[in-house]
């Protein structure tokens, strides 16, 4: 369910929506990228020329794990098109995971751009000595060695990660809350508890929290008891499961796959000559035109006028009958 926003968050919405096509194309991303770009290829178009003429995007997003919102021919949902069944997990994983009994395994991940050995020393011991209370087995996805681990974790420097979270005694998904890890634990139907760093991070986990699928921690605000506490919360709450296996059901429930949808309409532009009956008209207007600002302009010009045509109408009718009455009067 998508949460009721009040009219300041909505305002605050509103500027952002704003606030990011001027920083993106005009400020901090585009020209950097364009100037790159042009570096390699000197005589391509501009990026925002090329924007304009697209003919097909591919969105990584599904409204089951988002929202519903309106698109047009040429945008087509592919979210979750990196994700798949599970596959059979090496020997030493596959053993670690199956001995853990009934307590199941927690799987910790920050993602494959911030590495476990670069996480601040103070926040590396509040885990170490977190997991030292859990009745669970930890897979912990970290780069080099950690002193003072306790016999229930276990660290590597890369891990299949989608054939983890496919085993049914990972009960928790220890996340940076990434976009594709979460489509992954969607995908595999297992909760999150989300740690988010940066970009889309925090937004992520708002969503996840919204829909009770997981819960988020602030870095600033951990402790090794509220670590422990959160984790058993989403293991011992049947809701995240539910919510989650839920919400896994609906994504796999499609006509065609993502990656059959991005297939065919690939080779459809293809097929008909860069296919520019899919491009919008609204791409060649100006955000004057885009937004209606002239029309509305006209509109409000509109009422002002007839307004003080009213006014002066009213104000000659008024004298009139006044008029008449003081001529009666001095008649009479």
């Amino acid at each position: 369910n998508v949460p009721k926003r009040n009219v300041y968050h909505r305002l605050i919405m509103t500027l952002a929506h704003m606030q990011y096509p001027f920083l993106y194309f005009y400020w901090m991303y585009m020209p950097t990228l364009q100037k790159k770009i042009w570096e390699i290829f000197p005589e391509l178009p501009l990026l925002t020329e090329i924007n304009r003429n697209q003919s097909l995007t591919l969105i990584n997003s599904h409204f089951s794990m988002t929202m519903p919102y309106p698109l047009l021919p040429s945008q087509v949902e592919v979210g979750a098109l990196h994700c798949r069944p599970g596959n059979p997990l090496p020997q030493d994983l596959s053993s670690w995971i199956e001995s853990a009994g009934e307590a199941g395994v927690v799987y910790f991940s920050l993602g494959s751009i911030t590495k476990g050995n670069t996480m601040p020393s103070k926040y590396r011991e509040l885990f170490i000595q977190a997991f030292k209370k859990l009745k669970q087995r930890v897979i912990w996805k970290y780069e080099g060695s950690l002193p003072g681990l306790s016999d229930n974790v276990l660290t590597k420097p890369w891990l299949p990660q989608q054939d983890i979270l496919s085993n049914p005694k990972v009960k928790v998904f220890m996340s940076h809350g990434g976009l594709l890890s979460t489509q992954e634990a969607m995908y595999h139907a297992t909760p999150i508890l989300v740690l988010p760093i940066f970009g889309d991070q925090p937004r992520n986990a708002k969503n996840i929290a919204s829909k009770g699928l997981g819960l988020s921690l602030n870095w600033k605000e951990l402790s090794v008891d509220r670590i422990v506490t959160t984790i058993q919360e989403i293991i011992n709450n049947p809701k995240y499961k539910r919510n989650m296996q839920e919400l896994s059901n609906s994504l796999r429930d499609q006509l065609t796959t993502p990656k059959e949808r991005a297939v065919f309409w690939t080779e459809y532009v293809i097929r008909h000559g860069g296919a520019p009956q899919l491009r919008s008209p609204a791409a060649n207007l100006s955000w004057i035109e885009y937004l209606m600002l002239d029309v509305l302009l006209l509109l409000f010009l509109a009422v002002i006028v007839t307004f003080f045509i009213v006014k002066k109408m009213l104000l000659l009718i008024i004298k009139f009958i006044f008029t008449n009455i003081q001529t009666k009067d001095k008649l009479a």
